[in-house]
Formats: C-alpha cells, structure tokens, sequence
C-alpha cells in the first residue's frame, strides 16, 4: 500500500515552514489532499499513473463540487505530485492532466456612499468607536480581515512631514511578507478616537500588543471582526453585499478609478503578481463603458 498519508503530511509541512503557506491555504490544500488519499485507498491503487490520476478527475467533475473546487483540487494534486517528482526523481503523473479554466469573476465593490453608510452605521460611543476604526481602517488599507487582526499597537507609526501628520501602518501578508501602508486622514481620527477613548477600558493585560481588542481585552479574533462587519451591513441595509473582503475590493477598485497606477494598488494589496490586481482594472472598463453608452449621443 502507498505510503500516501505520510507524504501528504511531509508536503503540508513544506508548504507551512518552507513556503510560508496561509492557514486557510493549508486547509484547502489538506482537504483536496486528504480527499484524493481517500479515493487511491478505495481503489486500492498500488501505483499512481497518469489513468489514476484522470479517474481522480473525473470523479471530481462527477461530484457536487464547484467548478472553482474543482480546479483548486486539481491544482493542489498537481503540486504535490510536483514536490514528489522533485524530492524522489520519479516522472510526475499529473503532468498531462489540464486545470479547469474557471471564468474571472469580478469582485463586487461598494459606492464611496455605500462605504460612508457602513462606517456612520458604527456610531460614536463605546466599543461602536472600535469598530468605526475597524472599518475604516480596512477601507483606507486594503487589508485582509486576517491581517488587520494580526496588527499590533507597535505596527501603527504616525510621522511628521511637512507639518502634516501622515500615519502608516505595516502589514504581514501571505508568508510573512511585510508591506507599508500610508493610512489617510478619516482612518486616522477613527483610529486616533479608539485609541484614546476605547481600547484602554477594554484593555485588562498591560502587556497586551494587540491593536484591536475584544470585551475581554484579548486581540479581536478574525470571525469577530467579520460578525462587526456584517452587523455594520445589516444596520446600515446593505446586509449580503458586504464582508471584509469586499472592503479590500472597494478600496483596489476606487483607487484605480481615481487614477492609481495598477503596479502601486498591487503593492498596497501585497499581491505577488501584478496579473491579480489587473482584474480591478476590468471594473472600471466596464464603467466607462457604460458611462460612454449612457453619455455619447452615437453609442447606439
């Protein structure tokens, strides 16, 4: 029998120490991984061709999977059996086998009304000056929810330049990259208003580094940050149509319309590749299309 789950676990550890993997790709990845582990075991496969490899496939595409699923699984069997072709010099059996091309799906941004909505629906008082700041700090950085929550009170720096204040704040991206990011003025008195008046009565441990906290004084954990979102979205009427991440969107997609270069908001957003932040660029095309049909007396 295929010593199949012992090679698995030694990829996944490659993965999280030698690649810096996320904990959700580390999930996704176990789960295709281990579902695939299952399969060879039902088969009772004592060698992994290519024909096993195509059956594993069609399985898939037979199952109730997305087609997103689907091409993320197949890219994760194709990876690892890449890693095992590197470590053991044995011919990859997944080398044929093609990734389901999977439509670009726009990602949905907010109006700038839309995000000023969300963020007044926080209020002014007690732990509603938190999540003001939350919000608008994820709106003037393009964070990730999961970053944001990894922010510690040392990552805020607020410097001096030109008489003007200007804060910024660092980030950890995906493998423990750091970026730099610029904050504007609105983020900044939110931030400035928790900082003063809030996170010291939430505050119950004085070594506590965390930016955000929670009731209890802990760090504001990832599903809280969401559930302040959402509850923002829902007092505010535009519950379904907002999440952190659609934050992060908005952010992308107002700085391109107001003329960012796309090479600058692929920094800000800690994208490895500036081919992911191109598909923001693809909104505002479609916007001065329709701006053009509605405007232009010969559009029709």
């Amino acid at each position: 029998m295929l010593l199949v789950n012992e090679k698995i676990t030694q990829y996944l550890n490659h993965l999280l120490v030698e690649r810096g993997a996320s904990t959700n790709t580390l999930k996704a990845y176990e789960r295709d991984l281990r579902r695939y582990e299952r399969f060879l075991a039902e088969i009772n496969c004592s060698e992994i061709t290519p024909e096993v490899i195509s059956e594993h496939v069609s399985r898939l595409r037979k199952s109730k999977l997305s087609e997103s699923s689907i091409a993320r699984a197949v890219v994760a069997l194709r990876n690892f059996h890449q890693f095992l072709a590197k470590e053991s010099g044995l011919p990859d059996p997944t080398s044929d086998i093609d990734v389901p091309k999977i439509p670009k799906r726009l990602p949905k941004a907010l109006s700038v009304n839309e995000v000023t909505e969300l963020i007044d629906s926080c209020g002014t008082e007690g732990v509603g000056i938190r999540d003001r700041a939350m919000i608008e700090l994820l709106y003037a950085s393009g964070a990730r929810v999961s970053e944001l929550t990894k922010l510690d009170i040392d990552d805020v720096a607020e410097i001096s330049l030109a008489e003007k204040n200007a804060m910024t704040i660092k980030v950890r991206g995906k493998g423990g990259k750091e970026r730099f990011i610029p904050v504007g003025s609105y983020a900044q008195q939110a931030l400035s208003q928790y900082l003063v008046r809030i996170r010291p009565t939430l505050l119950s441990n004085p070594r506590e580094r965390a930016l955000f906290l929670n009731t209890h004084g802990g760090r504001l954990t990832r599903q809280s940050a969401w559930n302040i979102v959402a509850e923002a979205a829902e007092r505010s009427g535009l519950s379904g149509k907002v999440s952190p991440h659609s934050l992060r969107h908005s952010f992308a997609t107002h700085l391109l319309d107001g003329g960012a270069d796309v090479r600058v908001v692929q920094e800000l957003l800690g994208h490895a590749s500036v081919t992911t932040t191109q598909i923001y660029t693809l909104i505002t095309i479609d916007k001065l299309r329709e701006s053009y049909a509605t405007a232009h007396p010969r559009s029709r």
